[in-house]
């Protein structure tokens, strides 16, 4: 995709269009773009903060979750929460 194309998106989706939002959330989950998603969940895309609690997941940013919990996103806390749970069969050795 250009980036003519690309801007084309972002335009349409600052104004609302949810098919430019939606293949802009695609796009940025396949390049791994952060920033863009990030920059979209801000914008009220759900699917982008899904996709971003997904990207910083796989790429163990501990930090970024943090982030992403005390901003109220439940799906960080349950991947915090299942990163932290105790081995209920750990016996400390």
């Amino acid at each position: 995709m250009s980036d003519a194309e690309l801007s084309y998106l972002r335009e349409r989706a600052a104004r609302g269009d949810e098919d430019a939002a939606a293949q802009l959330v695609e796009l940025a989950g396949e390049r791994e773009d952060a920033y863009e998603l990030r920059l979209l969940a801000e914008n009220g895309s759900t699917d982008a903060m899904d996709q971003r609690v997904q990207l910083v997941t796989e790429t163990g940013d501990v930090d970024e979750l943090r982030r992403l919990e005390a901003g109220g996103n439940r799906d960080a806390a349950e991947v915090l929460d299942d990163l932290y749970e105790e081995d209920p069969t750990d016996d400390g050795t």
